[in-house]
C-alpha cells in the first residue's frame, strides 16, 4: 500500500476555475498563496500563460518559444494573494481575465526564499528562488555562465524527477525527465520527440542538491538568465515515470500510487502533441477533455481517460497517449492519496 505523509495534497497544488470578467478580478479558494501558477482560456483559441513569485511581474507561454514579456501595470497579471491571486484588464493574454471566459488555473506552492551563487565549472553567478521541500518543488532564476558542468542548486534535499527551463529571451523550452535520461531533452512547446543532446544537462544525473548544464544557449549562455522549475517526487502526491501504449481501447494503465487531480503527457518515441488534464473542468470518467501545453487551442475530445484510485487508465487508442508501442512520460499530482497517513483508503471518481 503507498502511504504518505502529504494527507491533503490540495495544501500544495490545486486547480482552481473562474469566470473571466475584463477587468479586476480576485480569485479565492486556492487554499494557499500560490508561486507557479499556469492559466488557460478553456474555450478560445488563446495561449497558455505562465507566472511565478520570483520572476514577479513576466509571463511566459507554453505553447511558444517566445521571450517572457513584462505585464504592464494594470494589466494582465496582478497579484499573488494568501487565497489565490488577482488577475485584471487583459492585455497581452486573453487566457488571463477574457470577459466571460472559462478559465482555468493550476497552482502551486512553494514559498521558502533561496539564493546564493551557482557552482560546478565556470564563473559562479547569483541565483535565487522559492522552495517547498515538503511537497518537492522549487523556482529558481538563474544566470548562465556559458561553460560545461555549470551546476544550479534546486535546493530540494531530493533527486528532481523533472526539470523546466526556459531562457527569457526566444528559445525553445527545455524539459528534463528522469525517465529519458540525462542525455535527452524534451520541448513544451513542440511535439517533437525525445533529442539526445548532451550540451543541455551535460550528461549528468542531478543529485540532490543541484542540476548540471552544459553549453546550450538555451540553458547556459553567459549572463542570460532563466527561469528552473524543478520537482522532486513525493509518495502519495506526486508522481514522474513512463509507460508504454498498447493501442487500444483498453489501454495502458499508469500506477501512481494515489487518485490524481493532474496528469500531464508526452510521447517521448516519436511527434505528438503533450495533454494535459484535471479533475475540475468536468470532474467524471471518462469525459476528461484534454488541453495541449504545446497548442492554444481550446479544450476538446473526451473519453480517452480515467482518474482511478491508485493511477490513470488510458481509454483511447491514441498515438498522443496510448499508440501501440509508444513510449511515454508523465508528470502526475494526487487528488487523495491511495492510504493516509492514518491507513484510510481513497476511492475513484
Amino acid at each position: 500500500m503507498a502511504y504518505t505523509d502529504i494527507d491533503k495534497p490540495s495544501d500544495y497544488f490545486n486547480t482552481k476555475l473562474f469566470t473571466g470578467n475584463g477587468s479586476t478580478n480576485a480569485i479565492t479558494g486556492v487554499g494557499f498563496q500560490p508561486d507557479w501558477i499556469w492559466f488557460k482560456n478553456r474555450t478560445q483559441a488563446q495561449s497558455h500563460a505562465i507566472v511565478d513569485s520570483v520572476r514577479g511581474r513576466k509571463g511566459l507561454q507554453s505553447n511558444s518559444s517566445e521571450a517572457e514579456y513584462t505585464l504592464n501595470s494594470g494589466r494582465d497579471f496582478g497579484t499573488f494573494d494568501n487565497d489565490g491571486f488577482t488577475v485584471l484588464n487583459p492585455e497581452q493574454l486573453n487566457s488571463f481575465n477574457y470577459n466571460n471566459g472559462s478559465i482555468v488555473s493550476w497552482n502551486w506552492k512553494a514559498g521558502t526564499a533561496v539564493s546564493g551563487n551557482t557552482g560546478g565549472s565556470g564563473t559562479a553567478k547569483a541565483y535565487s528562488g522559492s522552495v517547498n521541500t515538503d511537497a518537492g518543488f522549487s523556482i529558481v532564476k538563474y544566470i548562465g555562465n556559458g561553460t560545461a558542468g555549470h551546476t544550479i542548486p534546486h535546493h530540494l534535499g531530493a533527486i528532481p524527477k523533472m526539470i523546466m527551463v526556459k531562457k527569457n529571451a526566444d528559445a525553445e523550452w527545455q524539459v528534463y525527465h528522469a525517465s529519458i535520461g540525462n542525455g535527452n531533452v524534451l520541448h513544451l512547446d513542440t511535439t517533437s520527440a525525445v533529442e539526445d543532446e548532451a550540451n543541455r544537462w551535460n550528461d549528468t544525473t542531478p543529485t540532490s542538491s543541484v542540476f548540471a548544464i552544459g553549453t546550450s544557449g538555451n540553458v547556459n549562455a553567459n549572463d542570460v538568465r532563466y527561469i528552473a522549475y524543478c520537482f522532486s517526487e513525493k509518495q502519495g502526491y506526486s508522481k514522474f515515470g513512463s509507460y508504454t501504449g498498447i493501442g487500444n481501447a483498453n489501454g495502458a494503465f499508469v500506477y501512481t500510487g494515489f487518485k490524481p487531480a493532474w496528469f500531464l503527457v508526452k510521447r517521448s518515441n516519436g511527434s505528438a502533441n503533450w495533454e494535459l488534464y484535471d479533475n475540475k473542468r468536468l470532474g467524471y470518467n471518462s469525459a476528461n477533455p484534454p488541453l495541449y501545453p504545446d497548442l492554444s487551442n481550446a479544450e476538446g475530445g473526451s473519453g480517452r481517460l480515467d482518474f482511478l484510485s491508485n493511477g490513470v487508465k488510458m481509454r483511447a487508442e491514441s498515438g498522443n497517449l496510448n499508440d501501440s508501442g509508444g513510449s511515454y512520460i508523465y508528470m502526475a499530482f494526487a487528488d487523495q492519496p491511495l492510504v493516509t497517513s492514518t491507513g484510510v483508503p481513497a476511492t475513484a471518481r
